[in-house]
């Protein structure tokens, strides 16, 4: 089938119309919302494994809130960006491109005034106009520039919804973790009401890491930590998506795409995408499912794990190890257990493999079990597995 007409979208954000799933944390979010429009101040932090769907829920979430809590709703993706002013920014150049289009544009224009400037060929984009020496001051004045956004916006949106995601270059920052601190305390001892909704989303990694730079935002956050999908779900996901493009898959072939997802939207995307360029009509069968599944392992290893970790794993028999590590889904595993299960040749590279695998990132210790070491999340063991299960075929 043609590649340009695949349903699924590897890599990016889960359109609409396929998002599953997620009914507690998005009920949960939308009342941190709706609370926001009544003039509380809310802020939270949706954390989860990588590509289990945080950023697709943040977007799915304010899609919602658009269109049933009459909130406006920027999601400002801060990758790259590494110190404060620079984050102040890209959030507000993000706020006036998001206003493009929207009822409340005016009023978002007329809050930037002079900063605003047409860019691009014919002038129909917009870029926020600010000098480096202002910066500083929009950082320790962001409380307030948002009171006077937010008083423009009040004749047409209720609140206002900011997502600040990918925050992998800010979470070591202090300044970054004292400059959330202080909006929430500036804005929860004002007495004043500020129809404001905060949206932080990254792994729990940076979330500890935050708090490592300022203790007291460990009581600030409202924690929404999003799980893998169920297999319904995951099902749920195959099926509309499938179906979206006209495809037919039997029941048995779509149990095997489920079995290999392990619940993560990554992972479906990846694998119902090397189903459909494998497939060679909209009727997908058994041995199109199993050639799309061994592709798939190839592009998700070179495409997810670090390019170090994959090239390691090139070595047959690092290779043969890892297999027999992964001979099922699990986070754990004991040197003495593995030892058992590898030959001889392998038992005397066993322990050069485990301290590469460490050096890299894929595995490591556990500090309470000896011998013990686990996946560092389950994007990694999930791979390993789905190679493994392959190998197995």
């Amino acid at each position: 089938m043609k590649p340009e007409l695949s349903p699924f979208r590897p890599g990016q954000t889960v359109p609409l119309e396929f998002f599953v799933g997620r009914i507690a944390e998005i009920e949960r979010l939308q009342s941190m919302v709706k609370a926001s429009t009544q003039g509380q101040f809310k802020i939270g932090f949706i954390s989860g494994e990588r590509g289990i769907g945080k950023s697709s829920l943040a977007s799915f979430v304010r899609y919602l809130s658009d269109s049933s809590c009459n909130a406006a709703g920027c999601h400002v993706y801060l990758g790259g960006v590494r110190e404060l002013n620079e984050m102040v920014r890209t959030t507000f150049d993000r706020i006036l491109k998001e206003s493009i289009d929207k009822s409340w544009h005016q009023q978002a224009m007329e809050f930037f005034g002079d900063h605003v400037r047409k860019v691009g060929l014919f002038g129909f984009s917009l870029e926020l106009n600010i000098t480096d020496k202002d910066l500083p001051s929009l950082s320790r004045n962001f409380v307030p520039s948002m009171r006077h956004l937010l008083d423009k916006l009040s004749d047409q949106k209720d609140a206002l919804l900011l997502i600040l995601d990918d925050i992998n270059g800010l979470a070591t920052s202090e300044d970054f973790a004292n400059w959330l601190k202080s909006t929430v305390d500036e804005i929860t001892t004002s007495g004043q009401e500020v129809p404001l909704c905060i949206l932080v989303v990254g792994l729990e990694e940076r979330r500890r890491e935050l708090i490592s730079g300022q203790p007291s935002l460990a009581r600030v956050f409202e924690l929404i930590d999003i799980s893998p999908w169920s297999d319904d779900e995951a099902a749920e996901f195959y099926q509309r998506t499938f179906e979206s493009a006209n495809a037919k898959i039997e029941e048995t072939e779509l149990s095997q795409l489920v079995r290999f997802t392990g619940g993560l939207p990554v992972l479906a995307h990846e694998i119902g995408d090397a189903v459909w360029r494998t497939a060679q009509s909209l009727n997908i069968n058994a041995k199109e499912v199993s050639q799309g599944i061994s592709v798939a392992a190839e592009i998700i290893g070179r495409k997810l794990l670090e390019p170090q970790i994959f090239s390691a794993i090139r070595s047959e028999r690092y290779r043969s190890i890892l297999r027999k590590i992964a001979g099922e889904p699990q986070m754990y595993f004991r040197r003495a257990e593995l030892v058992e299960n590898l030959t001889e040749k392998e038992v005397k590279v066993v322990d050069s493999f485990l301290r590469r695998m460490k050096q890299l990132g894929a595995i490591e210790t556990v500090a309470d079990v000896k011998g013990g070491y686990r996946f560092p999340n389950l994007l990694h063991a999930l791979y390993f597995w789905l190679e493994s299960e392959y190998a197995k075929d």
